[in-house]
């Protein structure tokens, strides 16, 4: 198990780093080729490798430079062949049109091994909204209450 851990971390953590640098091709090979990704943006599901890259280059061509993304609380439970992480992240920069802002979204990561080697199979990522008012909610800090 903590070997799997371990290789677990490594993979997020060089994920992070492919996304933080844009290496859209680093970033994809932790990908399974029938990955599904939920965003917080349109359409409600990107299917397979070839939609999740689109997604991911339309987010990284909202930044002007490198994206920050600072991962917290990430816990990780595996069993076997199969892992779940969830985590939460700070993604900051600087956007097109010249807003620095940073915004906290929740993540979590399904991912599978198989032939030696993990990737990630499913990703959720979520912003909270307030239900009285529908509208997103954009904490400050990820401990804030609402």
């Amino acid at each position: 198990m903590a070997t799997h851990e371990s290789e677990l971390r490594a993979l997020l953590a060089n994920r992070a780093e492919a996304q933080q640098t844009k290496d859209i091709d680093r970033l994809m090979s932790f990908y399974a080729a029938d990955a599904v990704y939920y965003d917080v943006v349109p359409p409600l599901r990107f299917a397979g490798t070839d939609e999740i890259r689109r997604n991911f280059l339309r987010w990284f061509d909202g930044y002007v430079g490198p994206i920050s993304l600072d991962t917290h609380d990430l816990t990780l439970v595996t069993s076997g062949d199969t892992a779940f992480a969830h985590m939460l992240h700070r993604d900051s920069g600087e956007r097109k049109g010249g807003l620095q802002a940073s915004i906290w979204v929740r993540e979590t990561v399904c991912l599978r091994r198989s032939n030696g080697a993990w990737s990630i199979t499913h990703e959720h990522i979520s912003i909270p909204i307030d239900p009285a008012t529908m509208r997103v909610w954009l904490p400050t800090d990820k401990d804030q209450p609402a």
